[in-house]
């Protein structure tokens, strides 16, 4: 019997795979379950336009990556962040990714999630940074960040 499997199945395979399984088991625990559902020739037609749409997707969402790292790295886009300092120098607290993300729309328009700027740790000194961001899992960009004390 084949199914196609709607959930992860530990040592069967992965979501979306079409595998082939004993009858029992195929009815009595993978359907009865919703693990999986018959393999009939809509379905596999169904699967198959799913594959594509989300394959399309993918493309959609490399590609303005790409334009987004464009944007970030031209010469002239250096995010610049105003903070107060304290007596010695030293920054009220720290500058996180989020601060990065508001900024960086703000003075550019450029849209950026917070979870995608990769700092090690919060910036928590004045002077000039240059700060990973990971678009995507094969688009990677650096943004140039500068903390001004006022």
């Amino acid at each position: 019997m084949k199914v196609i499997l709607l959930q992860d199945v530990k040592k069967q395979g992965k979501k979306g795979d079409v595998i082939e399984v004993s009858d029992g088991y195929g009815r009595n625990y993978l359907i009865k379950n919703g693990l999986a559902k018959e393999a009939s020739a809509a379905a596999l037609n169904q699967l198959k336009s799913k594959k594509k749409a989300e394959a399309r997707m993918a493309a959609e969402h490399l590609e303005e990556s790409k334009e987004t790292k464009a944007a970030i790295e031209k010469e002239n886009v250096i995010v610049e962040i105003k903070v107060k300092l304290g007596e010695d120098g030293r920054l009220f607290g720290a500058i996180t990714p989020k601060q990065i993300a508001d900024e960086l729309e703000d003075q550019y328009d450029i849209q950026v999630d917070r979870r995608k700027i990769q700092l090690k740790e919060n910036l928590s000194a004045v002077g000039n940074y240059e700060v990973p961001i990971k678009l995507h899992p094969d688009v990677q960009a650096a943004i140039k960040v500068n903390v001004i004390g006022e």
